[in-house]
């Protein structure tokens, strides 16, 4: 989700390359650089959750954000400058999708169960702020677009296993709660939350009972879990970090997430920060365990991004120059 503008990157570098595959392990540590003369590196990576390993898929010098896996396992969804490319696994280059009119599409974006369709979140309007978000969808090789929610700003964030409703977060009264809604727009949009503050990020476990989702109502940014109908609200992280972008595994057993350094305000999630990202049983019982340290943040795992047999998960990582 993007809420305010300096959460939106403005790199533009029009060159990008293809990487073999490798390991990588480490932090990659910025340079202090101004933003005029900034050069940015985006890497998509895979990591193993068993072993840790972390292997590069594509690499280039532009910015990207956001990678959904494809239900078959062949290829990601992103989002780079505006748009939405398809980037194959055997072939990895970026083929840019016909979003219609959309040219502002931001990093809240995801495949439906069967596969044959997308959700995007796109900036609306001559201005093209955040606040203009709009959730559309489309057919998945490209096409025209379906206006799903009729107010902004709306962020996409899941779609439920049943492929008939989305969730999603939208600033409705100048509060940030969780929403539902068709999948064809046919309903009205159900309330869920109604705390203060942010709440963000709902992504569906693969059986439909729940919504997984980030809160700070407690004062942190935490990990919580509630019944899809918004029943049984439950905080699942409590710690000195603060926590986003939980992702259930297709197997029902993990969910993954992103971990800011305490001293980021909890109501935001700034690009180009050293971050991690932890594996916690989908129960939330027990003690969350670090996967990978990285720069990154805003774009590196907003979306719904394991592979099809939950073995491994996909974020972009960053080098700033």
């Amino acid at each position: 989700m993007i809420i305010t503008t300096w959460k939106k990157m403005a790199f533009c570098l029009a060159c990008t390359s293809l990487l073999a595959f490798s390991v990588r392990e480490t932090y990659l540590v910025p340079a202090t650089a101004q933003a005029d003369t900034t050069r940015i590196i985006s890497r998509l990576e895979v990591l193993d959750i068993k072993t840790g390993k972390r292997k590069v898929i594509y690499e280039a010098q532009r910015h990207f954000e956001a990678p959904n896996w494809s239900a078959d396992g062949k290829f990601f969804i992103l989002n780079s400058e505006g748009f939405l490319y398809r980037l194959p696994i055997d072939t990895p280059q970026l083929v840019r999708i016909d979003t219609d009119f959309a040219n502002h599409v931001n990093n809240d974006h995801g495949i439906s169960p069967d596969g044959e369709r997308l959700a995007i979140s796109h900036n609306d309007g001559e201005q093209a702020t955040a606040d203009n978000s709009t959730i559309y969808t489309l057919p998945i090789e490209g096409g025209k677009l379906i206006q799903i929610t009729p107010n902004a700003p709306s962020y996409w964030h899941g779609w439920s296993p049943d492929g008939q409703t989305l969730s999603y977060t939208a600033r409705r009264e100048d509060n940030y709660d969780i929403y539902t809604i068709a999948t064809d727009g046919s309903t009205s949009e159900s309330r869920l939350t109604v705390a203060e503050g942010l709440d963000d990020g709902p992504d569906y476990s693969p059986n439909g009972q729940y919504i997984y989702f980030n809160s700070e109502r407690s004062g942190t940014m935490e990990i919580w879990r509630m019944k899809s109908d918004g029943n049984e609200q439950q905080q699942i992280t409590n710690d000195a970090y603060q926590n986003w972008f939980p992702h259930p595994s297709p197997d029902g057993k993990w969910i993954v997430f992103l971990s800011y350094q305490p001293e980021v305000p909890s109501g935001s999630h700034p690009a180009n920060k050293q971050v991690m990202l932890r594996l916690l049983p989908a129960d939330g019982k027990g003690k969350p365990r670090v996967l990978a340290r990285l720069l990154g943040g805003q774009g590196t795992i907003n979306v719904p991004s394991w592979s099809p047999d939950s073995r491994q998960v996909a974020f972009v990582s960053y080098e700033v120059e």
